[in-house]
């Protein structure tokens, strides 16, 4: 058998080690959490929660961007930071991310699809998934060299799991009425999921089973409610 020589192997080392190490790709709760957080919420097009993630493969940056934020230590998340973020939606060159306005984005582009008499469903299931990433905590804190040994395995914790637990998912309630109700509740679930992560850093451990749940609740009480403004009276 051929071998390759040395220079060779040690590029295509090189080359896996670089692609592992980039921010984010490919990383984010795995499919059947985002899916269970989407029908513990009751959401009748559940099983297209898990598309944002696919659509990472063609959109690269693009859509990559959608689904953190780095926030820095110290960062206090608000409503207006949320809103501000809006903007940004689909902006591959946003090196920092924005998680928080790709939420706003999404469901002003489904209430503006709506009203033009256009299929409007795909923005709400990107929300499902932006609404879902928002709860891991490893999804708004830098890319530290903590987060890189431990995403993959904080992203699959509960996964093969989770569907079978929805009793463990609990709904509590959340009113978002407006886009700044939106925006504060957005803002709240940020700062609990940023804090966390920067706490699970400090003291050198995996997120818990029991943090996975509590934090895949808060994503499916948001997105309840926003499902509730979103797909009543006056779209």
């Amino acid at each position: 058998m051929k071998k390759n020589p040395p220079l060779k192997r040690s590029t295509a080392y090189l080359l896996a080690l670089w692609i592992w190490a980039l921010p984010s790709i490919g990383r984010a709760w795995h499919d059947e959490t985002h899916i269970a957080i989407a029908k513990a919420a009751g959401y009748e097009k559940w099983f297209n929660a898990a598309g944002a993630d696919i659509a990472k493969i063609k959109a690269g940056d693009i859509e990559n961007k959608n689904h953190y934020v780095y926030n820095p230590p110290g960062a206090v998340v608000t409503a207006k930071m949320v809103l501000d973020q809006a903007d940004r939606y689909n902006d591959p060159d946003d090196t920092d991310g924005h998680l928080y306005g790709a939420i706003v984005a999404a469901i002003r582009r489904y209430r503006t699809t709506t009203r033009s008499g256009k299929y409007a469903e795909y923005h709400i299931a990107f929300c499902a998934h932006y609404v879902g990433d928002l709860s891991q905590p490893l999804h708004n804190v830098p890319y530290t060299p903590y987060n890189q040994q431990h995403h993959t395995a904080t992203d699959g914790l509960i996964n093969d799991e989770v569907l079978f637990n929805r009793p463990l998912i609990e709904i509590y309630p959340v009113e978002v009425r407006s886009e700044m109700d939106l925006a504060r509740e957005i803002a709240r679930i940020a700062n609990l999921s940023l804090q966390l992560g920067y706490r699970l850093e400090k003291e050198g451990r995996m997120l818990s089973r029991q943090e996975a749940y509590e934090q895949i609740s808060h994503s499916a009480s948001l997105f309840k409610a926003v499902l509730r403004w979103v797909k009543g009276s006056g779209n």
